[in-house]
C-alpha cells in the first residue's frame, strides 16, 4: 500500500506549493516563494491555519487591498521573468471579487498569478452565508465564477481529493510560457478544513521544465526567403524577447544585416540606445525615428509581441496596408496576426535560426543613411524637450528627462497608466536591462505602487521608483503602507496635474470640450465640475502613513528631494507639481477611438470625418 499523510485540503495545498520547482536553461529554483493576501471568514480558518503551520517555509505578507496585493504578486513574477511567484488569497464575496481586475491584468500580460479566493460552503448547509451572492437560476454559481473569463485555468475544489489534479493543472498553466496568466483555484470554506489521506508522493519535490521550443526548419526557410527579397526590413522586439532572454539574439540579427530595431513597452530595455540600429520604441507612444522607419518598411519582423493597436497604430503604422510580416512567437494566435508568416517558436530559438538562414543567403538590408538620419532627427527633438522651461511651472516631459539623468543605471522604474507610460516609452533611456518595468498590456490604473512593492521584493538591493499620476495614486496606493510594514523601501514619485490629463487631451483631440477628467470643485451656478482644482497634499498623505515625503515645485527641489529620498531608510513619496498638458504626443502616430458619428459640436463632427477617412485606408484584420 502506498504511504499516505492525513492533512486538511488547505494544509495539503500549501505543502504541495512549497515543493514545486522550475527549471530554465538548466537552473532549478523554487517556484512559489510565499503568499500575499487578506484574511477573512472565507480563508482565515482553513488556509490561514495552514500558512501559520508552515510560516517558516511559506511566508505570508498581509495586504491592505486585494487588488493591490494581487498586482504586487504579478509584479514580482514579471520582474522575475515569470520564474518565481507569490500566491494570493482573499476571503469570499467582495474580497475575492477585488482580485478579478488583477486576474485580467496578469492574463493579458501573460504573467503567472496564482489566485486562491475563498468560496461558499460546498455542502450548502449554512447557506446563504455572510457575503454569499445567491444565483436563483443556477445555485452552483458563486461570485468566483466571475474569474472564468480572465483566468487561463479555473477550478473549484469541492472535495479534498480534487486538489491533486487541480494543483497539477494549475502548475501546468503557470509554468507554460505560451499560455501562462491568472490561475484561479476556488476554495470553499468547509473543504479547506476537511481531511483526506493524501499520497505522500504527491508532496515530493517536483520540477517543471521550461524547455525552449525550437523553430521548424521549413518555417525558418519560408521566413528567410520572404525577408531576403526585401530591402527595408524593420524589427519590432516585444515582451517575449525579455522573458526568453533573447535580447542578445535580436541585437545580433539587427547588427548582422543592418536592420533597424524597435521595441514595445513590454520589451523596452533589452536592446538599448547604444546599439547602432536601435531607433526607440514603435507605435502610438513611440519615437519619431521608429515610426518613420516602420512606415517606410517593406517587411516587418515581429518578435515576441502580440501586435496590439498601440504597436501597430491601429494597423495604420505602415505605408502599405498589405505589408508582409514575419512573426516569431510561442503563441500561434499571436504569430498569425495581420496575416503574418508564422514562425512558432521560443523567441531566442526562432531569432537565432532565422539569423543563420539569412546568413546562408548572404542577405543584407538595403538601407543607406536612413537609420542615422532618423536617429539624428529624433535626437534633435529630445534636445528640444530637454530645454522646456515653462514660466508657469514644471513640464512633465522635462521632469522625466531630469529624473532619467539623476537616477542610477541600476534603479528600477515602475509605471502603468495615464500619460507617464507614453512619455517613458518615448524619452526614457534604459541603461541596464531589467530596470524598466511597465504594465501596459492592460494599462491598469493602480498598478504603479503595487508594482513597485512587488519589484522591491524581487530585487531587494535595488532602489525602486513608482512613477504615478495623481489619479492612479488616488485609486490605489495601499502597498505604500505594506512596504513600510514589511521594511521594503519603495519610492513613489507622484506627478500632480489635477486629474486625468491624458484623457482630457484625448477628449480635446476629438473636438470634445473638457468634461469630467479634471479634479475640480463642483460649481453651484453651473452644476458641473468646473471650479478651481481640488487641493490635495499628497506629501501629507504619505507622511501620515509613516513615509518620508517631499513636495517639489522646481527642478532644484527635485534634485534635493531625490538625494534625501535615496538616503531614507523607509519608503518615500515625492509629490511634483506639473503643468497639465505638458506630456509628449504625436510623432507620426494614429490611434483609432470611438469618435461620435454625430454631435452638436462641429469640431466633433470634423474629428469623426477625419477618423472615417483614416479607417478607409487601414488594414481590416
Amino acid at each position: 500500500m502506498k504511504k499516505t499523510i492525513r492533512l486538511t485540503t488547505a494544509q495539503a495545498l500549501v505543502t504541495f506549493l512549497h515543493h514545486q520547482m522550475i527549471q530554465v536553461d538548466g537552473e532549478v529554483t523554487p517556484f512559489v516563494h510565499g503568499f500575499m493576501g487578506i484574511f477573512g471568514h472565507g480563508n482565515v480558518v482553513g488556509l490561514g491555519e495552514a500558512l501559520e503551520q508552515m510560516k517558516d517555509k511559506m511566508p505570508f505578507i498581509q495586504g491592505k487591498n486585494e487588488q493591490d496585493i494581487a498586482h504586487a504578486c504579478m509584479a514580482y513574477a514579471k520582474q522575475k521573468k515569470r520564474r518565481a511567484i507569490y500566491a494570493c488569497t482573499a476571503s469570499i464575496g467582495p474580497g475575492s471579487l477585488n482580485l478579478v481586475t488583477a486576474a485580467g491584468t496578469a492574463t493579458v500580460n501573460r504573467i503567472p498569478l496564482l489566485l486562491l479566493p475563498g468560496d461558499t460552503f460546498a455542502d450548502r448547509q449554512p447557506d446563504p452565508v455572510l457575503q454569499q451572492a445567491e444565483v436563483e437560476s443556477d445555485y452552483t454559481i458563486s461570485v468566483n465564477d466571475a474569474f472564468k473569463p480572465v483566468s487561463r485555468y479555473w477550478d473549484r475544489i469541492s472535495r479534498p481529493e480534487q486538489l491533486m489534479s487541480a494543483c497539477l493543472n494549475a502548475m501546468r498553466m503557470l509554468t507554460d510560457p505560451e499560455k501562462t496568466g491568472a490561475v484561479t483555484l476556488c476554495l470553499p470554506q468547509d473543504v479547506q478544513g476537511e481531511v483526506y489521506d493524501y499520497p505522500v508522493e504527491f508532496f515530493s519535490r517536483r520540477v517543471w521544465y521550461v524547455d525552449r521550443s525550437p523553430a521548424a526548419n521549413d518555417a525558418v526557410q519560408r521566413a528567410a526567403e520572404l525577408i531576403s527579397g526585401k530591402k527595408k526590413p524593420f524589427i519590432i522586439s516585444g515582451g517575449g524577447v525579455r522573458y526568453s532572454d533573447a535580447g542578445e539574439a535580436v541585437k545580433a540579427l539587427s547588427l548582422e544585416f543592418g536592420i533597424p530595431v524597435s521595441e514595445t513597452q513590454a520589451g523596452k530595455g533589452e536592446i538599448r540606445d547604444d546599439h547602432p540600429y536601435y531607433v526607440g520604441c514603435a507605435g502610438i507612444c513611440g519615437t519619431l525615428s521608429a515610426n518613420q522607419l516602420m512606415k517606410e518598411a517593406d517587411v516587418i519582423i515581429a518578435v515576441g509581441t502580440k501586435l496590439n493597436d498601440f504597436v501597430t497604430h491601429s494597423k495604420g503604422g505602415f505605408q502599405h496596408h498589405d505589408i508582409p510580416m514575419v512573426s516569431i512567437n510561442l503563441s500561434r494566435m499571436d504569430a498569425m496576426k495581420m496575416g503574418a508568416l508564422s514562425l512558432v517558436a521560443d523567441a531566442r530559438e526562432g531569432v537565432e535560426a532565422l539569423t543563420q538562414a539569412l546568413k546562408e543567403r548572404n542577405y543584407m538590408a538595403g538601407y543607406h543613411n536612413e537609420v542615422n538620419e532618423a536617429k539624428q532627427q529624433w535626437q534633435e527633438e529630445l534636445n528640444r524637450l530637454a530645454l522646456l522651461d515653462p514660466a508657469e511651472g514644471l513640464s512633465q516631459t522635462r521632469v522625466l528627462m531630469e529624473l532619467n539623468q539623476l537616477l542610477q543605471p541600476s534603479d528600477i522604474v515602475v509605471s502603468a497608466s495615464g500619460s507617464l507610460p507614453s512619455d517613458l516609452e518615448r524619452i526614457w533611456s534604459v541603461r541596464q536591462s531589467g530596470t524598466y518595468h511597465l504594465e501596459y498590456g492592460f494599462s491598469c490604473m493602480g498598478y504603479e505602487t503595487a508594482g513597485a512593492f512587488g519589484v522591491k521584493l524581487a530585487e531587494p538591493e535595488a532602489e525602486v521608483y513608482s512613477l504615478v499620476g495623481d489619479g492612479a495614486f488616488l485609486l490605489a496606493h495601499s502597498n505604500l503602507v505594506t512596504s513600510l510594514q514589511e521594511g521594503q523601501k519603495i519610492n513613489v514619485i507622484l506627478f500632480d496635474n489635477h486629474g486625468h490629463q491624458c484623457i482630457r487631451q484625448l477628449q480635446n483631440s476629438q473636438g470634445i470640450d473638457t468634461y469630467g477628467t479634471e479634479f475640480r470643485f463642483r460649481e453651484a451656478h453651473t452644476g458641473t465640475l468646473s471650479g478651481s482644482p481640488v487641493p490635495i497634499d499628497f506629501a501629507k498623505v504619505a507622511e501620515g502613513y509613516g513615509a518620508q515625503s517631499y513636495h517639489v515645485r522646481t527642478l532644484e527641489e527635485l534634485k534635493d528631494a531625490l538625494e534625501m529620498s535615496r538616503k531614507s531608510p523607509v519608503s518615500t513619496l515625492i509629490a511634483i507639481d506639473v503643468l497639465p498638458g505638458t506630456m509628449t504626443e504625436g510623432y507620426a502616430s494614429f490611434w483609432r477611438v470611438g469618435t461620435p458619428g454625430v454631435s452638436e459640436n462641429a469640431a466633433v463632427n470634423e474629428a469623426h470625418q477625419r477618423m472615417v477617412t483614416a479607417v478607409e485606408k487601414l488594414r481590416k484584420y
